[in-house]
């Protein structure tokens, strides 16, 4: 609130103390002035917001208020007119506060980016603000320090508290090419940080933004409401001269159009979904505005991507199992290939290759099949490292393809290496399931999804183990994107609200189908910038407390819009049988104001027990994005 408005309604609520008094004392003249004065000190303000809006063809709120507070004081009804307009101006002092209030998180947010850093310069330190650094520069970080910049320690080793960014509490420990990220602070140790992202581009400055975006998209509850008060406005004034006309008095009339004010109608929406925002803000969930909150509110069907969602994404080679050559050989061709893709399970057979000190060569003409495979030239020999899809029409030994299949039904992920046609072997890469990710299925059906299904490029045994061990309800494999996305349209198309969870390039398409999507923060650039809702931390609980909030809030926004029409009906009503006075009935008005108000101010630190008992291990975070998924198997 401006600090102009602040002085205007102390000012009419000292002028209104006085007219009281006045009157207390037996001093009329003393007191019809005071309260006139109290009557346009505090009408001016309200006064001018209508005017404003009548300039945009806009009928307000404010106008209602303009209206009885002008007809009070001509027909000498000075109490009314002073008390009217203060209770109206004081109510929409208290409103403003609590909203601010409510934003405190990105509020806080805001205030912990750091402004300035130490850097390592021609040998010695010096400080700089943050907005001159560069991509050459070395940053250093000493204990309680924030960090600047997103990049990769080159020396030292400390505990990072990472709560602004993932919402985890507690710190983690990281040491030479570990990465970090902005906005984080660094408890105890000392770090030399190379940044790869300064200034806008880092993940604090995005997290920031993406959270004042949301604050200012509105739901569609809120879009209606707004269209309401055009309409309810003047229909409220022509009801008032009807009402007038009828029972022949003006004072009723005024009373009339005063109490049918939807003051907290109006804010009975906006001021849950900010605290939402602000709550999810808090623990690492960027809820993307008042309509991601409505549908993912609404969701009774959630579906996840395996790889990098219910998994860590992490994957490591389990087992090397050759028909042709060494292993060694094996790992050579697939590894060198490999390094042609950024997709986990290609970093994880690099990996492993490396891992053996085989010199890897840089392949050539190098072609993706999605769904299949990749295929290029290593050192001349045409390799392929695919999916079961890259046997078909090939002769292969049964016990192979049952070792291969065994894995599998483990949770592997096998993937075939062949030459000019011939099978080698195969690869088997395990990806451990995320902490935390059965009880956070299970926090879903409590919390009223009905069914949570698996789509997945995977093999169907890869899918079967993971979904049994998950509490998946069904799960379906060997998908290309174009079959979640027909997949996901299906379920929409039979009428469930869908949410989809996914973190890779291909999910994107799917997340757009969806009625609502969530992207794993460490996902890519485009399934984050297509979501709805983004888990910062990259963590399954926060999927949970996600739909859980978006429930809490829209039940927050039911509560008070039926407090705001219960209001407005009982005070009409008693202003229709004259048992309901301007002052009272402005009063009561003011309440329900305050009721709203209030009943929102319980999101900000709202948090299910169930779902803080979940386990969960900090990770990288959102909106880092470095791989270009190309095929997912």
């Amino acid at each position: 609130m401006k600090i102009q408005t602040k002085h205007l309604t102390l000012v009419a609520g000292i002028l209104l103390l006085v007219g009281f008094g006045a009157w207390a004392a037996g001093f009329p003249v003393a007191q019809d002035w005071a309260l006139i004065a109290a009557s346009f000190v505090a009408g001016l303000p309200i006064a001018k917001k209508a005017i404003s809006a009548l300039r945009y063809r806009t009928f307000s709120i404010d106008l209602l208020v303009t209206i009885a507070v002008i007809g009070a004081l001509i027909i000498g009804e000075y109490v009314e007119s002073s008390v009217v307009a203060f209770l109206f101006l004081f109510g929409a002092y208290l409103e403003q506060r609590s909203l601010e209030r409510t934003r405190t998180s990105v509020r806080e947010l805001v205030e912990a980016a750091p402004t300035t850093a130490r850097l390592f310069r021609d040998g010695k330190e010096v400080e700089v603000e943050v907005d001159d650094i560069t991509l050459d520069d070395v940053v250093i970080i000493k204990a309680g320090d924030s960090v600047p910049v997103d990049g990769t320690i080159i020396e030292g080793e400390g505990h990072l508290q990472q709560a602004a960014i993932t919402g985890e509490p507690v710190p983690v420990e990281r040491s030479i090419d570990d990465e970090v990220f902005a906005g984080t602070t660094l408890e105890n140790g000392f770090l030399k940080v190379r940044p790869s992202k300064v200034g806008d581009d880092t993940t604090y400055a995005k997290i920031i933004e993406l959270v004042e975006d949301a604050q200012d998209a509105k739901a569609p509850r809120q879009q209606f409401l707004d269209k309401f008060a055009s309409i309810y406005t003047p229909a409220i004034i022509v009801a008032a001269i009807i009402f007038g006309l009828i029972t022949q008095n003006v004072e009723l009339a005024l009373t009339f159009l005063v109490i049918a004010c939807p003051g907290a109608l109006v804010i009975a929406t906006p001021v849950a979904i900010v605290a939402g925002i602000g709550n999810g803000a808090r623990r690492g969930v960027i809820l993307k505005g008042g309509d991601a909150v409505e549908r993912l509110a609404k969701a009774d069907t959630v579906v996840v991507d395996k790889t990098g969602t219910l998994t860590q994404g992490a994957p490591q080679v389990s087992a090397v199992r050759t028909l042709v050559g060494s292993e060694s050989d094996l790992l050579f061709a697939a590894g060198s290939l490999e390094l042609a893709s950024e997709h986990p399970l290609a970093r994880a057979i690099v990996a492993a290759a490396e891992a053996e000190d085989l010199a890897l060569s840089d392949p050539e003409q190098v072609e993706v099949t999605r769904g299949v495979g990749i295929t290029g030239l290593v050192n001349g020999r045409e390799i392929t490292v695919g999916s079961a899809r890259a046997l078909e029409g090939l002769s292969v030994p049964d016990s192979f393809i049952d070792e291969a299949t065994a894995m599998e039904s483990q949770g592997a992920t096998v993937s075939y290496v062949l030459e000019n046609g011939r099978v080698l072997g195969f690869v088997a890469i395990s990806d451990e399931l995320r902490p935390g990710a059965a009880q956070a299925m299970a926090a879903l059906h409590r919390g009223g999804i009905k069914r949570i299904v698996m789509l997945t490029g995977d093999n169907p045994r890869a899918a079967a183990h993971i979904a049994k061990i998950a509490g998946i309800d069904e799960f379906h494999a060997q998908l290309l994107p174009q079959d979640k996305v027909a997949h996901v349209q299906k379920m929409v198309d039979e009428g469930a609200n869908v949410a989809m969870v996914g973190d890779g390039l291909n999910d994107a398409p799917a997340l757009a189908t969806a009625n609502v999507g969530i992207a794993m923060g460490a996902g890519t650039g485009v399934s984050v910038e297509t979501a709805d809702v983004v888990l910062a931390g990259n963590r399954l609980d926060q999927l949970a407390h996600a739909q859980r909030l978006a429930k809490q809030t829209f039940r927050l926004m039911t509560q008070n819009t039926v407090i705001a029409l219960a209001t407005v009906a009982l005070l009409l009503t008693g202003v229709v049988f004259e048992r309901v006075g301007m002052s009272i009935g402005m009063l009561v008005h003011e309440a329900s104001v305050l009721a709203v108000i209030l009943n929102a101010l319980r999101l900000p630190r709202w948090r299910p027990k169930d779902i803080e008992m979940i386990p969960s291990t900090p990770s990288a975070s959102l909106l880092v994005s470095k791989r270009d998924e190309t095929v997912h198997i």
